[in-house]
């Protein structure tokens, strides 16, 4: 009997020290892949146009949140939990797309509903170059292959280790960034590195940046275009404070300079006092946190729309007036910028959590 015990003992302390130096040998792997992007990365602009952007005349332009290729409607993810005002507690399941066709199907969707609104300026987040979430799908190849005729940039917003969780359907390794479209020259850009969180969660809720654009006009001024993807992860909304920060003192520089300046994007806060605006049965989830003009550098203003919203719930699968809806997607422009028109795609969620959000403007 002794020996027995012996040998499971044994057995047992083999099998432990072989997980302790798998768990040890992992985490640091993903420590060594971790590191920052550099901020303040030039970018080249991709089959550039010529023309200069027109002064007088109307523009438009366009922010979508592609969600990597994965949100259809019954798709929720795993990262992400809620309260109905049942009281009942909800939980996401998934972590990436269900199939590499759904990924592209969502892909080849979310494009042809933003080219539909045949914009000027096209903003994307979220586009994976490469990643197991979103099955291998290069969204940004199949971006450019619907906008061929555009000047094109892609900055990286973040790359990630193979992460393992959650067990029993790992997020893996993803390349992600934001993608920008433009009908006129792009004189210069570069990607601007946004303060993120410095603890475990950095590994989670990675990099997040803002592109930068520089566009000639042809009164001889320059329309400064910014694409931007604030954090969501981020509890009681400290890093995005840092962030919306970071972003004010870019935007109050151009603005001195006399540049028309226009940001897009997703910014992860309630725009336009659209925190409790849509119907829904489940309660405000707590990072939703708002943004008001007041916010702002000085000499800015939101352009965000309200007649439909432009992200859901996804801690729960999509329906309706269940879920809850929000506005966190839009614009910030300078008050050289005419607001003539917003507008809110709504197509119930078809291709991605978020919703298209569109600008029509004039520069002064």
């Amino acid at each position: 009997m002794g020996k027995i015990i012996k040998k499971t003992a044994i057995v047992l302390a083999i099998v432990l020290g072989a997980l302790v130096l798998l768990c040890g040998g992992y985490a640091l792997y993903v420590v060594i892949q971790y590191h920052r992007i550099e901020d303040k990365l030039p970018l080249t602009a991709e089959n550039n146009e010529k023309a200069a952007v027109p002064a007088g005349e109307e523009l438009s332009a366009l922010s979508y949140n592609i969600g990597f290729g994965a949100y259809e409607p019954s798709f929720s993810f795993f990262m992400d939990s809620g309260t109905m005002k049942s009281g009942e507690k909800v939980r996401g399941r998934y972590a990436k797309a269900k199939d590499r066709a759904t990924a592209e199907k969502n892909t080849a969707g979310a494009a042809a509903l933003a080219a539909e609104q045949n914009a000027d300026f096209y903003l994307f987040q979220e586009v994976d170059t490469s990643g197991t979430r979103s099955r291998g799908v290069n969204q940004y190849a199949a971006l450019t292959e619907t906008f061929a005729d555009y000047s094109r940039t892609f900055a990286v917003n973040f790359h990630s280790a193979f992460l393992l969780y959650p067990f029993n359907d790992p997020i893996g390794k993803n390349d992600s960034g934001v993608a920008t479209f433009s009908a006129y020259r792009i004189e210069s850009a570069e990607r601007r590195q946004y303060p993120v969180d410095t603890g475990f969660n950095k590994f989670f809720d990675l990099d997040r940046c803002f592109s930068v654009h520089r566009l000639p006009t042809d009164n001889g001024k320059q329309l400064v275009l910014v694409n931007s993807h604030m954090s969501a992860y981020d509890e009681g909304g400290l890093i995005r404070q840092k962030q919306l920060a970071l972003l004010n003192e870019v935007l109050a520089a151009e603005y001195a300079a006399g540049n028309y300046v226009v940001v897009g994007g997703d910014f992860n806060h309630a725009l336009a006092g659209s925190i409790d605006a849509f119907p829904t049965e489940q309660e405000i989830p707590e990072w939703v946190f708002e943004l008001v003009d007041g916010d702002l550098a000085e000499g800015f203003s939101f352009a965000a729309a309200t007649n439909a919203p432009t992200c859901r719930s996804t801690d729960m699968p999509y329906r309706k007036g269940v879920n809850y809806t929000v506005v966190l997607d839009g614009f910030i422009v300078s008050d050289n910028v005419e607001t003539v028109k917003t507008e809110n795609i709504d197509n119930d969620f078809a291709f991605s959590d978020h919703q298209p959000a569109k600008l029509v403007f004039r520069l002064k």
